[in-house]
């Protein structure tokens, strides 16, 4: 009886997350409008009630992404030292100036952010923050997940390991992670993960909810619903956590070859993470509370979501307040360094703006990015235009840390956008297209 109600609970969970994808298929680029609040009441109505299902869909996501403890399991990454001042904001009539819409209109900066579902905005010049605008009750001492973003902050954390000596970009990571023998990422090198060119036999999707991604992957990671997915313990279930999910899961696409393709998928940053783990012998958030958060004077705590295990999910887990994310992507501007100290080696940050032409030609060839602004992606940063040092931190539903080295500028905003992805959405470009507009007349 116990298995004929979880599949029934199954069948109807399927039948609901397929709607929700044909909806999401068929709909526009713009993200539809709703009105309806989450979490009214005391204790919250029903019908406004945030859950693990429901938390990634809008309008549940707008409180969900600014309380993910909530609905996830979490470990923290405490602050440490004193605060690095942000003076300012130094310029708010910013938000009056006008840029152009998605739909071809002229709309004020604030306007274009608020209705296009972000959550805060900062702008930083040089180490000024010269605005800062919260919108829909988001404000400056609530944290916010980052999702896809955090990619960029394991890059970051794992080219303290590569600066000194520690491991070889062109080894495979079984090299170092004996489990993943016989998977699909032994055949690959540690610099194929980060460009994410692995060539894996394993798909990413946000709105398939019958693939493995949902029913497997996402799972694994606790970040995804599935009925009785809470429920598995490490006696019974051989896929627990996302560790087990690529060691006995991934499996190589023998039709093409690794560095020859640019297919953008989580379980390469995950794998990041346990190379991190394994290669420092810290657990990940100790890792990145020692060697990046205490040095960045944050003004809060971060955390991250971890998975069935309890171990971190570095390809999407990391929450922390919007200045403390312009405080990480200021000291990425900088070449790694930041209030005096080289916090990351300047070699490595500066070499995720090293474009090869087979970069270049692996996002030109990808048909899911072929509209998109992008020339390349490398060390798990999306790059703009590599010359000028503009390229992005990016996030499911619109999370973003952009950086532009010649402006001397980071702009950083959260959004809680109805649409997961970003490759077609035209709400997130007519964000990102104002936020390259304005950091050049800065």
């Amino acid at each position: 009886m116990a298995v004929q109600h979880l599949s029934s609970l199954l069948a109807s969970w399927l039948l609901s997350a397929m709607l929700l994808a044909t909806l999401s298929f068929s709909a526009s680029a713009l993200d539809p409008i709703v009105t309806q609040e989450p979490m009214q009441g005391v204790p919250p109505a029903r019908e406004s009630q945030v859950t693990m299902q429901n938390y990634r869909e809008y309008p549940m996501n707008k409180w969900a992404f600014r309380n993910a403890g909530a609905p996830l399991n979490i470990v923290m990454i405490p602050r440490a030292g004193t605060i690095f001042p942000l003076p300012g904001p130094s310029k708010p009539a910013l938000g009056q100036r006008l840029f152009t819409t998605a739909q071809g209109q002229q709309q004020s900066f604030d306007d274009l952010f608020e209705s296009n579902y972000a959550d805060g905005v900062v702008v930083m010049k040089g180490n000024r923050l010269v605005y800062e605008k919260y919108f829909h009750g988001f404000h400056a001492d609530a944290q916010h997940i980052w999702f896809s973003m955090s990619k960029s902050f394991a890059s970051s954390a794992f080219g303290l390991l590569v600066a000194k000596g520690k491991v070889d970009l062109n080894a495979s990571p079984a090299d170092y992670i004996p489990e993943l023998k016989g998977s699909g990422f032994e055949r690959v090198t540690i610099q194929h993960v980060l460009d994410h060119a692995t060539a894996i036999d394993f798909k990413e999707t946000y709105t398939d909810f019958t693939s493995d991604f949902a029913l497997k992957y996402a799972p694994a990671m606790n970040m995804g619903y599935l009925p009785g997915a809470r429920d598995a313990q490490p006696s019974n279930t051989k896929i627990l956590g996302v560790h087990d999910f690529l060691a006995h899961y991934i499996k190589p696409d023998l039709s093409i070859e690794p560095g020859s393709n640019f297919d953008y998928n989580s379980t390469n940053a995950d794998l990041l993470g346990w190379l991190i783990a394994r290669i420092s012998g810290q657990p990940v958030e100790e890792f990145l509370q020692k060697n990046i958060w205490a040095k960045l004077g944050a003004e809060h705590d971060a955390y991250i979501a971890v998975d069935r295990a309890f171990m971190p999910v570095m390809t999407g887990g990391v929450n922390t307040t919007l200045r403390d994310a312009a405080r990480f992507g200021m000291m990425i501007r900088d070449r790694g360094r930041f209030n005096g100290q080289q916090v990351i080696p300047k070699k490595w940050v500066d070499a995720s703006l090293d474009i090869t032409p087979t970069l270049r030609a692996n996002m030109a060839k990808n048909p899911n990015y072929g509209e998109e602004p992008w020339t390349a992606y490398h060390n798990m940063w999306w790059i703009l235009d590599e010359t000028i040092g503009e390229y992005c931190a990016v996030g499911i539903h619109g999370q973003i840390i952009y950086i532009n080295r010649k402006a001397d500028t980071v702009m950083t905003w959260f959004s809680s956008q109805p649409v997961a992805g970003a490759a077609r959405n035209l709400n997130f470009r007519a964000k990102l297209q104002a936020a390259r507009e304005l950091a050049r007349t800065l």
